[in-house]
C-alpha cells in the first residue's frame, strides 16, 4: 500500500519541480516591473497588474508585438501545412509505390532527421542570399516546409494504415493517383499528419536561429526574435524586462490553443479500431 502512495508522492514532487517555471511565468505576468525584483516569485504581486501589462505590450513602439505575433502566426500556419502536405506525399509515395532507389530515397530521408538544424542555418543562409531572399518572409518560409522527421512518419504511418485494396479498387473505379491521395490516402492518414503539423507548427513557432541568421528588418521578426531582441536591451531600459515577461505568456497561448482544438484527431485515432 506505501508503494502507490510514495510513488504518487514522487511524481507530484516531479510535476511541481517542472511547472514551476510555468507557474512563476503566470505569476509575474500580473506584476509590474519593479515587483518582479521585489517579490516572491512564486505568488502574485502587491497590485494585479495583467491589464496594465498587457496594454503596455500591445502599445509598445507602434504596436510592434502585434506584428510580431502576425509574423509568427503566418510563419507557422504556413510551413506547417505546407510542411504536412509534402510530408504526406512524400510518405505515401515511399509506402505505396515500388520504384528504383526507393530505400535509397528513404535512407537519405532518415539522414536528414539526424541533421539539427544549427547545422544548417550558415548553409540555408548562403543559399537564400544567393538568389536574393535574406530578409524576406520567403527566407523563413521556404526552409520550414521539408520536414524529414514528418516524411518518415507518413511513410510509416500510410504503410499500416493505408490497405493496397483500397488503392486498388480506387484505380479500377477510375480514380487518378492524385485523386486516390486526395480522398483514400490523406484521410487514413489524418492522425499522423495532426502529429505531423503539430511538431513542425511548434518547431517554427519556437524557431529563433534562422530568423536571427536570415533577418534584419524587425518587422519581419517573429515574436522569438522579437523578445529576444527587447530582453537584450533590459540594462538601458528596465522596462522590457516586463514586457518580455507577458509577452511570453501571450506567446505561449496560440500553442495551447492548437493543441486542445486537434487532440480530438488522436483520441479518434485511439479509438479506431476498438469496434469492429
Amino acid at each position: 500500500m506505501a508503494t502507490p502512495v510514495l510513488l504518487t508522492a514522487v511524481l507530484f514532487a516531479f510535476g511541481i519541480y517542472f511547472l514551476s517555471p510555468v507557474l512563476w511565468l503566470l505569476f509575474a505576468s500580473t506584476k509590474t516591473t519593479a515587483e518582479l525584483f521585489n517579490t516572491f516569485g512564486l505568488w502574485f504581486g502587491h497590485h494585479f497588474s495583467l491589464g496594465s501589462q498587457l496594454n503596455a505590450l500591445f502599445a509598445e513602439d507602434g504596436h510592434i508585438y502585434l506584428r510580431w505575433l502576425g509574423n509568427t502566426v503566418v510563419y507557422s500556419l504556413l510551413g506547417a501545412g505546407a510542411a504536412t502536405v509534402l510530408a504526406a506525399a512524400c510518405g505515401y509515395a515511399l509506402a505505396k509505390y515500388q520504384f528504383r532507389g526507393r530505400e535509397l530515397t528513404f535512407s537519405v530521408v532518415l539522414g536528414g532527421v539526424l541533421v539539427p538544424g544549427t547545422a544548417l542555418a550558415i548553409p540555408l543562409y548562403l543559399i537564400m542570399s544567393k538568389i536574393g531572399l535574406t530578409d524576406t518572409y520567403w527566407a523563413v518560409l521556404l526552409p520550414s516546409v521539408v520536414s524529414p522527421f514528418g516524411v518518415y512518419l507518413s511513410r510509416v504511418y500510410a504503410t499500416a494504415a493505408v490497405p493496397d485494396e483500397l488503392i486498388q479498387a480506387a484505380r479500377i473505379d477510375g480514380a487518378g493517383e492524385f485523386r486516390t491521395f486526395a480522398t483514400i490516402g490523406m484521410p487514413l492518414m489524418s492522425p499522423a499528419l495532426v502529429t505531423v503539423f503539430l511538431f513542425q507548427f511548434v518547431a517554427i513557432w519556437n524557431n529563433f536561429l534562422l530568423p536571427l541568421v536570415m533577418l534584419s528588418d524587425e518587422r519581419l521578426y517573429p515574436v522569438t526574435l522579437g523578445l529576444f531582441t527587447w530582453n537584450s536591451q533590459v540594462t538601458h531600459y528596465p522596462q522590457y524586462f516586463g514586457l518580455t515577461v507577458i509577452g511570453s505568456v501571450v506567446s505561449v497561448l496560440p500553442l495551447a490553443v492548437a493543441f486542445m482544438m486537434l487532440q480530438r484527431f488522436w483520441r479518434a485515432d485511439l479509438a479506431a479500431g476498438s469496434v469492429k
